[in-house]
C-alpha cells in the first residue's frame, strides 16, 4: 500500500521545518539573539527545504556537497560518501577490492567537486567559528550523505551541529541521533522505502533553481 502524502513539494516541506526547528531554537533562546545560526543544504534537493528557516532566522544559506560512493554495477548502493573536500565515510560493508574502492570514492568525489564548483559563486562567505550549524536536506534514506556532511562540519569550529530533516526512516532515528546535538525530523513512516514516497510532487531541482535560492539569501 502507497502511503498519503505527507508533504506536497520541497517548499511545503520547508515551511514545516522551519517551524518545527525555529519552535525548539526558541527554546534554547527565545529572542535568538544569542544564537548564531547557519543554515548547510545537502544540494541539489535540500535547498528548497533550507531556505525557508534561512529567511525565517535571517541568516546565511549555504551548502555542504556530499555524494555516495556506490558500486559500478549498482548506483543506487551507496557503499558510502564523500565530500567535495575529501572528508569520506564507509559503510559496514566494504566488499569491493581496495582498488575498486579507491576508483569509486575518486569518482563520487569528482562528481562533488564539479557540483560545488557550479554553485560556489553563490555561496555566502561567512565564518562558522562559533556558528549553530542546522544540516538541512529533504530526507534522509541511508544516512550515508548526511554522516559524511556532519563529519566534515566538525572540523569548522561549529558551537553545535543540527540535522533537521522533513522525513527518515523510524529504525535510523537511534543511529542518527549520536551524530549531533540535536535531530529534527518531522515524520518516521514505516514502511519507508525512499524518501520521495512521501511527497505529493518531487521533482529534481535543478542547478538554476539550486543557485537561484542561495543567491536569494
Amino acid at each position: 500500500m502507497i502511503p498519503a502524502p505527507l508533504f506536497r513539494d520541497r517548499a511545503d516541506a520547508g515551511k514545516q521545518l522551519a517551524e518545527a526547528v525555529i519552535q525548539q531554537l526558541r527554546e534554547i533562546d527565545p529572542d535568538l539573539r544569542q544564537i548564531k545560526p547557519i543554515v548547510y543544504a545537502l544540494p541539489r534537493g535540500g535547498l528548497p527545504i533550507a531556505a525557508p528557516l534561512a529567511q525565517r532566522l535571517g541568516c546565511p544559506l549555504d551548502i555542504i556537497v556530499a555524494k555516495k560512493i556506490t558500486r559500478p554495477e549498482n548506483p543506487e548502493l551507496a557503499l558510502g560518501a564523500v565530500t567535495a573536500d575529501g572528508e569520506v565515510l564507509w559503510g559496514r560493508q566494504r566488499v569491493l577490492r581496495y582498488q575498486v574502492r579507491q576508483m569509486a570514492q575518486q569518482e563520487a568525489q569528482a562528481k562533488a567537486k564539479v557540483q560545488l564548483s557550479q554553485m560556489a559563486s553563490a555561496c555566502p562567505q561567512v565564518d562558522p567559528t562559533g556558528a549553530w550549524a542546522l544540516v538541512v536536506d529533504d530526507g534522509i534514506a541511508t544516512g550515508m550523505t548526511m554522516a559524511v556532511a556532519v563529519q566534515a562540519l566538525r572540523h569548522r569550529n561549529l558551537a553545535q551541529i543540527w540535522i533537521c530533516v522533513p522525513v527518515a526512516p523510524g529504525e535510523l532515528v537511534e543511529q542518527i541521533g549520536p551524530w549531533c546535538d540535536r535531530l529534527i525530523v518531522l515524520a518516521t513512516p514505516d514502511p519507508f522505502m525512499s524518501v520521495s514516497r512521501f511527497y505529493a510532487a518531487f521533482p529534481q531541482v535543478e542547478m538554476s533553481e539550486a543557485i537561484a535560492y542561495l543567491s536569494a539569501q
